[in-house]
């Protein structure tokens, strides 16, 4: 297991620094790295040549020879210039923060797409580092060890940028092929006519937890148990995949759940765009589940970062569920609403849906209405609450109706227990009468059979 020591800056005396910092330990650690030590410089702006002071410099160099750290890890992207000249004055592999989280989606890709996606991600963050830094590019897989045969006249550089130059326009080609296919499927759940509800949120926030959830109680048996699930695991970046799942509760609407990879603090920019066609789920869901963990002291950061990565993406006009998740991790008067005696008992009072509490009117969560609700995914605690909010947040496109159908359209009472809740069937003598609460564009096709 490699040794690492980790570098932070605190530039303008930020409030963020040291929990940035403990996170990229936690970052290290899901690549199966040893944290040895931590350090970090007060700076009123990063040095262009070395990020941190040259005084600074020794003085890590020192440390990582005392700790004996194999690598050096610095909590913010670098610079080409930064980390050939820090990879110089420090004789050891250097990693910044992106090139970490590249690491571990590079572990953590199981499809196709994601795995490509990754790869386009890489490559781009090597083709402007390729300068004196074949050694840390190694670690990464880079492709150098392939790149032996030289064309006369060519350096080793020249090659090496023309090879990973000509594999990102493979990639991209391949991912347009993935692409299309995905298309495909998206075009096949818009025409199922269901809603689209994606879990967003922060990473290890517990997305995959609630879907899970979800499925064990609500969720149609199309796969089999062994397919059905996401993987569960308490550490970033866990899952990668995104996985939509139909989820069927009774007497309530069916929908489409996705899964959705978790958003960090500092995500890099090219990661976002090369996950661009897997987050289309979010893009395109009717509504958004943001998942927060709330045990975590930090959540209304993480909530801000999710914020504005949904806004990167062009995801932040869609309506927003908050979902304050491990409540039951938290003390009891930590939950808004609740005091003196009601306090005292918190899992009497899970899950609690908060609407237009104060600290959201306060503007603390700036999108969303403001309706959350406070449950725990893990003790299934809070799901029917839950259900019942998202079909009010997706109600607004429902009309509650009694038809009364002829036998000789069988068509439209299959339609309508598929993709309506029938609440009351009847087998009368002119037909079958059905009580529903269906799609208002349902309602008006089927409008000619309605009663009363």
């Amino acid at each position: 297991m490699e040794r690492v020591l980790l570098v932070g800056a605190n530039l303008n005396n930020g409030e963020d620094y040291l929990t940035s910092l403990e996170e990229l330990g936690a970052l290290a650690q899901a690549c199966d790295m040893e944290v040895a030590g931590a350090t970090s410089q007060t700076l009123d702006a990063v040095h262009k040549a070395f990020y941190i002071g040259t005084g600074k410099v020794d003085e890590v160099k020192q440390m990582a020879q005392e700790l004996c750290a194999d690598v050096i890890i610095f909590d913010n992207s670098l610079s080409p210039m930064q980390m050939r000249n820090l990879q110089e004055r420090l004789e050891k592999p250097i990693l910044d923060r992106s090139a970490l989280i590249l690491d571990i989606f590079a572990r953590r890709a199981r499809s196709r797409e994601a795995k490509l996606q990754v790869e386009v991600a890489r490559l781009q963050y090597m083709l402007p580092r390729l300068v004196g830094l074949h050694a840390a590019l190694s670690r990464q897989g880079g492709a150098s060890g392939s790149m032996s045969n030289r064309g006369a006249g060519e350096t080793k550089l020249e090659l090496d940028r023309r090879v990973l130059e000509k594999r990102l326009a493979e990639l991209r080609r391949e991912l347009k092929e993935v692409g299309n296919e995905r298309e495909t499927q998206r075009k096949r759940r818009v025409k199922s006519g269901l809603p689209r509800v994606a879990l967003v949120g922060y990473t290890n926030a517990g997305k995959s937890t609630l879907l899970n959830a979800m499925l064990d109680l609500y969720g149609a048996d199309e796969t089999e148990d062994a397919e059905r699930y996401v993987l569960e695991k308490d550490m970033l970046f866990a899952t990668l995949d995104t996985t939509v799942r139909k989820i069927m509760p009774t007497d309530h609407h069916a929908f489409l759940l996705s899964d959705t990879v978790g958003f960090i603090h500092k995500l890099p920019h090219n990661l976002v765009e090369a996950f661009h066609s897997t987050l289309e789920e979010a893009k395109e869901a009717d509504l958004l589940v943001q998942v927060v963990d709330y045990s975590d002291e930090h959540y209304k950061e993480q909530i801000a970062v999710t914020n504005e990565t949904l806004r990167r993406l062009q995801a932040d006009g869609i309506p927003m569920l908050y979902v304050y998740n491990k409540a039951d991790l938290v003390s009891a008067d930590a939950l808004p609403g609740l005091s003196g005696v009601e306090a005292e008992e918190l899992t009497a009072h899970l899950p609690v849906v908060a609407k237009a509490h104060s600290e959201f009117a306060a503007g603390a969560f700036s999108s969303g209405s403001g309706d959350a609700i406070y449950l725990s995914a893990k003790k299934r605690i809070g799901m029917e609450e839950l259900v019942c909010l998202i079909e009010e947040r997706l109600s607004g496109g429902y009309k509650e109706c009694t038809l009364l159908i002829p036998y000789t359209d069988g068509r439209a009472v299959s339609y309508l227990n598929e993709n309506a809740v029938v609440f009351e069937t009847e087998y009368a003598e002119e037909g079958v009468r059905m009580r529903v609460n269906c799609k208002k564009e349902d309602y008006g096709y089927y409008r000619k059979y309605v009663e009363g």
